[in-house]
């Protein structure tokens, strides 16, 4: 940013040298003046009187004008030369709330900067001291050739100025407040409050100029040849006959709208501008948490889906499997003969060791008969 000034701040007998900046900037779309006729271009000239020539603004200065058109001229050495402690400085008077500054008084912002590391130090002292005693200094300053009031603020670490409007350029309400025989019953004062929390809170990071996109819009469209955006169709709200039914109108469209996005109840809230910038309150949203360990419905359905999808893998698998066997017949004949003539060898193995041991054991028991028939003869020729 670019400074607009330099200067001090009187602290007491603390100086703090700084620089001024503008805290605001405009991005309205300013437009030129044409000849309807031709389209050519519509510029103002300045010119003097006297000589009825163009002048330069290098010859251009500044007189006041009385009531009988006597100009006095004013020279800018005259302005710098007057007596006056604000002439380069930002003197403050008083510390106050906050809440004793009208609004109504608030006019063009900037932002004070510490001009060199010496004005470091009594720089953040006195941004401390706003913060900490929260209050606003009310100050005085010259500023583009007029002594003007100001408020100083801090805004995240930097100290801000307002300047502010002298209590005599305030104008009086008396002549636009409405008449005082004008009644409001309670019921609707209760409507009203509904009304207000329905509509809920905002975030003031979120809000935008939409008629300036509207022109850029249609600025954009002619630039190509194209056709003028068509403004939007008016909603036909009906005719509401009085305040009451104004009122109930407006709750239950409210609540409606919030229904529709999806937002709870509670009391409507304001969000403050952030620091940085941040994303929209919609982004910001959470999913709903599962209750009591549960599983949801959307998750049962696709445990069942995959199990669905896994029987059906099976049989596929199974059919190609049946189709498939024809074909490997004769892998499977032969791997079957290799297997039999294997188990027929072993067969064999245990047919001849099982054969050994038969005949062994018939010819024992041959033996012990034989032996048996002897042994009664022998009893037979002893008795005798």
């Amino acid at each position: 940013m670019r400074s607009i000034w330099n200067g001090a701040i009187s602290f007491g007998l603390v100086s703090i040298p700084i620089k001024l900046m503008n805290a605001t900037e405009s991005h309205s779309i300013s437009f030129r003046q044409i000849h309807l006729d031709d389209g050519g271009r519509i510029r103002y000239r300045k010119v003097c009187e006297l000589e009825d020539t163009e002048v330069e603004s290098s010859e251009i200065g500044k007189a006041y004008e009385e009531a009988d058109g006597t100009l006095i001229p004013i020279t800018d050495e005259d302005l710098a030369a007057l007596p006056l402690p604000t002439a380069r400085t930002i003197e403050i008077v008083a510390f106050v709330p906050a809440d004793r500054i009208d609004p109504l008084q608030m006019d063009t912002a900037y932002y004070l900067s510490a001009n060199g590391v010496p004005a470091t130090k009594p720089y953040v002292l006195l941004r401390e001291a706003l913060k900490r005693s929260k209050k606003v200094a009310v100050a005085k300053f010259a500023l583009r050739g007029r002594e003007r009031l100001g408020m100083l603020r801090v805004v995240d670490d930097v100290i801000a100025m307002h300047g502010l409007l002298w209590p005599d350029e305030i104008r009086a309400t008396d002549d636009v407040a409405p008449d005082d025989g004008v009644t409001v019953r309670d019921k609707e004062l209760d409507l009203a409050d509904a009304l207000m929390d329905t509509l809920g809170g905002v975030d003031l990071d979120t809000l935008h100029d939409d008629y300036r996109e509207a022109v850029e819009e249609l600025i954009t469209a002619k630039a190509e040849g194209h056709e003028a955006p068509a403004a939007p169709a008016e909603k036909d709200g009906g005719k509401v006959l009085d305040l009451m039914a104004a009122l109930e109108k407006s709750v239950s469209a409210a609540k409606q709208s919030r229904d529709a996005d999806g937002e709870g109840d509670g009391d409507a809230e304001v969000h403050p501008l952030p620091a940085g910038r941040s994303g929209s309150r919609r982004s910001a949203r959470t999913a709903p948490k599962e209750v009591g360990g549960k599983k949801s419905t959307s998750t049962a359905k696709k445990t069942t889906a995959k199990k669905t999808a896994a029987k059906t893998t099976a049989k596929t698998a199974a059919k190609t499997a049946t189709k498939k066997t024809p074909a490997r017949k004769s892998t499977t004949k032969s791997t079957t003969k290799t297997a039999a003539q294997t188990s027929t060898g072993s067969s064999a193995k245990s047919s001849g060791s099982s054969t050994g041991s038969r005949t062994a054991a018939k010819k024992t028991a041959a033996a012990k008969k034989t032996s048996a028939k002897k042994t009664t003869a022998a009893r037979k020729k002893a008795s005798a």
